[in-house]
Order: C-alpha cells, then structure tokens, then sequence
C-alpha cells in the first residue's frame, strides 16, 4: 500500500513539473489517501499484536 501512495506521489511530482496540475493534483490526493490507510493498517496491526504479545506472556 505504502509502494503504490510513492508511486502516485512520483506521478504527481513529475505531472506536476510538466504543468499538468488537474492531474498532479487528482494523484496528490490518490497517494495521500493510500497513504493514510498505509498508516491506519500499520497502527492496527500494532495495537492488535501488542494485545496478542501481552496475552502470551
């Protein structure tokens, strides 16, 4: 998920260096969504592993 928020935000950098800025801004916001479900998903599995770690012990 973090691989495909880099790659959009590379997209929006070069479209946006070529004055596409419709485009540029369309993927800007494309990786900053993934992005933040990258974070989401990443903070989810650690508040579950920390529960999971604290129950084996």
């Amino acid at each position: 998920m973090l691989k495909w928020a880099f790659i959009f935000f590379v997209i929006s950098l070069v479209t946006g260096l070529l004055g596409f800025s419709g485009i540029s801004s369309a993927t800007a916001g494309i990786a900053k969504i993934l992005f933040y479900i990258a974070v989401l998903i990443f903070l989810v599995f650690l508040i579950l592993a920390l529960m999971v770690g604290g129950a084996v012990t």
